[in-house]
């Protein structure tokens, strides 16, 4: 269906995922649909590449599939039949210099019982999280961060040892710092009515929610069928929707800041960039929390103010590749690495055995990548390639045993790439879109709001789409009484 050309226009701000999901939305529903985006390509933190002739992921590389919002959107946008389960499930951790399966039975590194990450905790540390049964309970208030909680009940090993490398590989943040309500809502609510963290734990399990939706931005692929790639990688999804918006009528442009957002009458905006200004009836601003901030200092200043404090964390992969006859035998899809233990490598994955479209594609080929990089960290971000290539050869040789040099490396940088979600974020949001409540035809989308998952960052910007097309009916409907009746 194309767009109405004389109809309603909407402006969409930032070209990420959350930002092509708000006009793939809007388009679909008959609206006039112009995309701006600052960057040379749409996509932001997902990214398809190659290395020594291999496709690979330079971003984000798996959907969570027990979150319907970025399955859907692939499907619909005609990838369907090349979504694909990992080739393997199975991870381990990289703990005081040995690699450990990762253990079953936790919430997110959060055990029920002791016995469940036994191999991972030593002795001392399994009877100080039995010590959970014995404690009072604890008050949790309006949130609470993760780590601190967990560690008070449990004890700080079980923190370092698997909350940390799990929950903090997400966010590439630190769990003492992580809103337990925003990151584990599940584990939040349901600590808030038992008396001990274990019956908290358990009861989450058998609810059945035992991964959170944001696990999707783990590094390594855990939890089996809960996760998905897209054969020729996660990275191919911004091109596909962007080829939805423009089949449905829909305008994207690239190197196209907006440099500044003026009202235009009661209800409408003008959306400025360098070259032109947009005339609009509506915007949604998908761009990063402190962009979207200095947009809306003249409007909403107090909304200005609390997405200007929203901090960010860098990151950066390096993507090796091998000849395969060189490298051994190496366990399931990758390991974790607890920053307790001091490696620069957080995470690695091992492409080529993870997703079958890598190995389909190069068998004679061995694709892994790692992750460098946590918040607070930037300087390690910062080093030269040919540094985190040896950092990251270093690592895989203490972690794995492999000595082999690679026959190609690719280093990308996700500076200021994950917004962190400390104790108190999802208040901080809550003002921000009462704020923005009161400017009619003006929403917020992306990964600073409601998860950095890429099915959270979609529900964010169908749910930015929805309301604003809500309005438009409503204000149609106002100033046109007989519009939606028939004759």
């Amino acid at each position: 269906m194309n767009a109405d050309t004389t109809g309603p226009h909407v402006v969409v701000a930032g070209g990420g995922i959350a930002g092509l999901a708000a006009a793939h939305r809007l388009a679909l529903a008959g609206h006039r649909v112009t995309l701006l985006e600052a960057g040379d390509r749409v996509g932001g933190k997902l990214l398809a590449g190659e290395i020594a002739g291999a496709p690979v992921d330079l971003g984000a590389e798996s959907l969570l599939a027990r979150r319907p919002e970025a399955v859907a959107l692939a499907r619909a946008v005609g990838l369907g039949d090349r979504l694909q389960a990992p080739g393997t499930t199975t991870a381990s951790v990289w703990s005081r210099g040995d690699l450990i399966p990762m253990p079953k039975g936790h919430v997110m590194g959060v055990p029920g019982d002791a016995r469940a990450v036994g191999g991972l905790v030593s002795p001392a540390g399994l009877g100080r999280i039995d010590r959970d049964l014995e404690l009072p309970p604890t008050e949790i208030g309006e949130d609470i961060a993760i780590g601190a909680y967990v560690a008070e009940r449990m004890g700080h090993e079980v923190v370092d040892r698997l909350v940390e490398p799990l929950l903090g590989g997400v966010y590439a943040g630190d769990a003492h710092r992580i809103s337990m309500k925003a990151a584990v809502p599940a584990l939040f609510e349901a600590a808030r009515v038992h008396p001990t963290l274990t019956a908290a734990v358990r009861a989450v399990q058998q609810a059945g929610a035992a991964v959170p939706a944001d696990a999707a931005g783990a590094a390594t692929g855990l939890g089996g069928a809960a996760f998905l790639g897209l054969d020729g990688g996660i990275g191919t999804l911004p091109g596909a929707v962007a080829a939805a918006i423009r089949a449905a009528g829909g305008e994207i442009l690239t190197g196209t800041p907006v440099t500044a957002l003026l009202r235009s009458g009661a209800t409408g905006w003008q959306v400025v960039t360098r070259d032109r200004t947009f005339d609009a009836d509506a915007v949604v601003l998908a761009t990063p929390a402190g962009t979207a901030a200095g947009l809306l200092g003249g409007h909403a200043p107090g909304a200005a103010a609390e997405l200007d404090g929203i901090d960010y964390a860098s990151m950066a992969l390096v993507t090796l590749a091998f000849r395969r006859s060189d490298v051994p035998a190496l366990p399931g899809s990758g390991f974790l690495v607890p920053p307790v233990d001091g490696h620069t490598i957080k995470a690695s994955t091992f492409s080529s055995q993870k997703w079958n479209w890598v190995t389909d594609s190069a068998p004679d080929l061995f694709v892994l990548r790692t992750s460098v990089g946590r918040h607070g960290e930037e300087e390690q971000v910062r080093r030269e390639d040919t540094d985190l290539v040896a950092a990251s050869l270093k690592d895989l040789a203490a972690a794995t045993g492999l000595a082999a040099r690679p026959v190609a490396t690719t280093v990308t940088r996700w500076t200021g790439g994950l917004p962190q979600y400390p104790v108190g974020h999802l208040a901080r949001v809550a003002r921000v879109r009462e704020a923005l409540a009161a400017l009619p035809g003006l929403r917020v989308a992306g990964a600073a709001y409601d998860g950095v998952g890429i099915p959270a960052c979609v529900a964010s910007a169908h749910r930015a789409a929805d309301e604003i097309a809500d309005e438009i009916d409503a204000t149609s409907k106002r100033t046109d009484p007989g519009a939606g009746h028939s004759s």
